[in-house]
């Protein structure tokens, strides 16, 4: 077996959610700083220079070295170039594309408004018309992409297998790319818990950001300085809680379900040593040394506390120190909704963690009445 080139295998060891999921965190706090503090630590690294021209090229010049060179690699041109795997390589860099365009127009408007001038927006004395303008436009793009998808199921081999089988079954087996990260979030949680609660948070807290955000700045134009809660949280939702989970569940995830790098061969025989067990079990097994009670309530009462304290105390904390300015803006109830939906959001990459480095299940396990957290 051909040995791999330190970078590969740097690359293949970062890969791994472990350790990529909180550089991950850490980069996008800094990238979308969601309060004035961070803000301006942002403005001091001069991270803004990321959504300039220049950082534009550096970004389409970073993605299609690391492709170009993935390509040199048997494994990773075998994973990229799978007819099903295609639109997601088209899909990461679209929206690396669309992101830098429209955070350029945000800071540029941003700088047009420090300067004392107006956004670029209103600047535009022509507008532009539903009819004929918009349904032109939106015509001939239907057809531009009617002949695009003909083109493609044309060229690209259309991943058609043999009728479902229960006897034989893929492995991975793998849901459609939209359901990947749903499919990643049935690793740490219940299915009432990833297929019906996190869905359904995710799609009303992105709804309900225009309405929890009550600041009148930013209507009518990008802006980045003055709606930076809301961009951030957006982002936040879509890229880690969403565009994450789908490009892992497709690059990352291989046989068993197991995490391989890019230029990792897919084995089957691979096996990870993981004892996954419940806070309940690590408490009274491993700490206390003595067994678990048989009582569901005595037995499960850490994790009603980190519960309890988690969405009852951990506002209260947030109100007065970070979130203060917040509170002050929102009120008492919409603070409200928006810290729990928040939390509840931030509880998915929190129990990612808790399983990838102390192998936590769950937090309650209450079996007998098929009530896991």
């Amino acid at each position: 077996m051909e040995e791999l080139s330190w970078p590969k295998h740097l690359i293949n060891v970062l890969s791994n959610p472990k350790y990529l999921f909180p550089l991950l965190l850490g980069l996008f706090v800094f990238i979308f700083p969601p309060t004035d503090r961070l803000h301006r630590i942002h403005l001091r690294l001069r991270l803004d220079r990321l959504w300039t021209n220049a950082g534009g090229v550096f970004l389409l010049v970073l993605f299609l070295s690391f492709f170009l060179f993935g390509l040199t690699d048997p494994n990773f041109r075998l994973i990229v170039t799978k007819a099903d795997n295609v639109p997601i390589v088209g899909l990461i860099f679209l929206v690396t594309f669309f992101l830098w365009f429209s955070m350029k127009q945000a800071l540029e408007n941003d700088r047009r408004m420090a300067d004392g001038k107006k956004p670029i927006e209103a600047d535009d004395k022509d507008p532009v018309l539903v009819w004929p303008d918009l349904v032109y436009g939106e015509f001939i793009a239907m057809i531009v992409c009617t002949i695009l998808l003909i083109v493609w199921s044309i060229v690209l081999t259309a991943p058609l297998e043999q009728p479902a089988n229960p006897a034989v079954s893929p492995n991975p087996s793998k849901a459609p790319w939209y359901f990947l990260g749903l499919q990643e979030m049935l690793v740490y949680f219940d299915p009432w818990i990833a297929g019906v609660v996190f869905p359904t948070v995710i799609i009303i807290g992105i709804m309900a950001i225009p309405y929890l955000d009550n600041n009148k700045k930013g209507c009518g134009y990008y802006s980045f300085a003055d709606r930076k809660m809301a961009v951030s949280v957006f982002m936040f939702f879509w890229l880690v809680l969403w565009i994450f989970l789908i490009v892992v569940g497709t690059f990352l995830r291989g046989p068993n379900w197991n995490f391989f790098g890019p230029f990792e061969v897919w084995k089957i025989s691979k096996l990870e040593a993981l004892t996954n067990v419940n806070l309940s079990e690590l408490i009274y097994m491993k700490l206390l040394n003595r067994r678990l009670p048989d009582n569901i309530l005595v037995r499960e009462m850490g994790g009603f506390l980190v519960i309890l304290g988690y969405f009852g105390v951990l506002p209260l904390i947030l109100m007065k120190t970070l979130f203060r300015k917040l509170h002050q803006d929102l009120g008492n109830v919409r603070f409200s909704f928006f810290t729990i939906m928040l939390l509840m959001s931030f509880s998915l990459p929190i129990k990612m963690m808790l399983r990838w480095f102390f192998n936590i299940k769950y937090i309650v396990a209450i079996p007998e009445y098929f009530f896991n957290i």
